[in-house]
């Protein structure tokens, strides 16, 4: 492969990408935290992102989404009346206040977990659904396989203290992004703001539903061996951030540190297209094919999150096979354009044919030969004449 161009989208001259002063990130109070775009998954803040830490009722988010999967897949429905355990009416901790042995809405009991974040609702959500909360524990284990949860393990379906029982902020997050993605109805229970049972009525303890319009979800969660924990989804235009902070000392700390990560992330960052899947790069000489040129376009979209400011000084580089010859099928790749920033490469992706050329007959093929060892050789090399030579 050969480098044919360099086109420049966009450069920040005499230095300034190297004098620039950007925004420093701001200091969080957790143990664990991290700041996600929803849509590319880019990571914009983080600290101890991949450890593994006690979540609390954090998990109450994966006991909605196998909820919300099973009710999809036509298993459980939200009209089902389910009979209360005494093994989920003494579930300790958090509670909706169901009675035992009473009948409940499969609906409500789901706004118990989610908005009450109540462990009796948790319990009776899992023993609907998989028979018995040993069982449930076995279903939201493979789920998280199938999310590409690496650092989560679930031994309940409420999140009270188990040795065994853990996530990472960074899992927190990718869950919460695949709720949103793949149950946005169920997800919508999230950003209600208080729910009544039993003629007890009960906020959501998500305060920030109530300080900032743009956040619509998702969960926290507390208990001594975790501290006091929040996942947060926010949508300000077309940007979604999701914020996840765990092990926090209080309430209004957790609450603070969420809304230092939701500003620095939607004043700093912007996610845009760089290059659209079927756009026209250049032309390329093709041998042999009935016409001598061939459209090369972007083989895929590339859509990057990043300081907005960088996006002006985002250059790229066309490379493309040594020889093109046809015949030539059209999205076959006939080379590559690299992404760059601050000289940093930050994408590569295929170039490929926008249209197809056919191959020539005999005749062309013979006299594309003659021009191409012509052209070959004008390309070589002189060797030095004796005048030139070392004596």
């Amino acid at each position: 492969m050969r480098l044919i161009a360099l086109t420049i989208l966009g450069l920040f001259g005499h230095g300034v990408i190297a004098q620039m002063i950007l925004p420093p990130p701001p200091s969080i109070a957790a143990s664990g935290y991290v700041l996600m775009d929803a849509e590319t998954h880019t990571i914009l803040l983080e600290h101890n992102s991949r450890e593994k830490l006690p979540p609390a009722s954090l998990t109450k988010i994966m006991t909605s989404y196998v909820a919300a999967a099973e009710i999809a897949a036509g298993s459980v429905a939200l009209d089902d009346d389910v009979v209360v355990s005494e093994n989920a009416w003494r579930a300790v901790g958090s509670r909706m206040f169901i009675d035992p042995n009473s009948t409940v809405k499969f609906s409500d009991l789901l706004r118990g977990v989610i908005i009450q974040s109540g462990n009796d609702a948790s319990v009776a959500v899992a023993e609907h659904v998989a028979g018995s909360e040993q069982q449930f524990s076995v279903m939201m284990n493979e789920t998280a396989k199938k999310l590409g949860l690496e650092d989560s393990y679930f031994m309940n379906s409420t999140g009270l203290p188990d040795a065994d029982h853990y996530m990472s902020a960074r899992d927190v997050a990718l869950l919460s992004d695949a709720l949103i993605r793949d149950h946005p109805e169920h997800y919508r229970i999230y950003s209600e703001r208080e729910f009544e049972y039993n003629n007890i009525k009960q906020p959501n303890r998500n305060r920030l539903l109530m300080l900032d319009p743009s956040v619509d979800g998702v969960k926290t969660g507390y208990t001594e061996s975790a501290g006091y924990c929040l996942a947060v989804s926010a949508k300000r235009d077309d940007m979604r951030l999701i914020s996840v902070v765990m092990g926090a000392e209080s309430t209004p700390v957790r609450t603070r540190e969420t809304r230092k990560l939701l500003s620095y992330g939607f004043r700093n960052y912007r996610t845009k297209v760089l290059l659209a899947e079927g756009q026209h790069v250049t032309d390329a000489r093709v041998w042999f094919g009935t016409t001598e040129q061939v459209p090369i376009g972007v083989g895929e979209t590339v859509k990057k999150t990043m300081f907005q400011r960088l996006f002006d000084g985002v250059t790229r580089e066309v490379i493309l096979h040594d020889l093109i010859e046809a015949p030539i099928a059209a999205g076959k790749q006939l080379g590559e354009i690299r992404l760059i920033v601050a000289e940093e490469e930050i994408a590569r992706v295929p170039l490929i044919a926008l249209a197809a050329v056919e191959e020539k007959g005999v005749f062309g093929r013979v006299w594309d030969s003659v021009l191409l060892m012509f052209e070959d050789h004008q390309e070589q090399p002189q060797a030095p004449t004796p005048s030139d030579a070392e004596s």
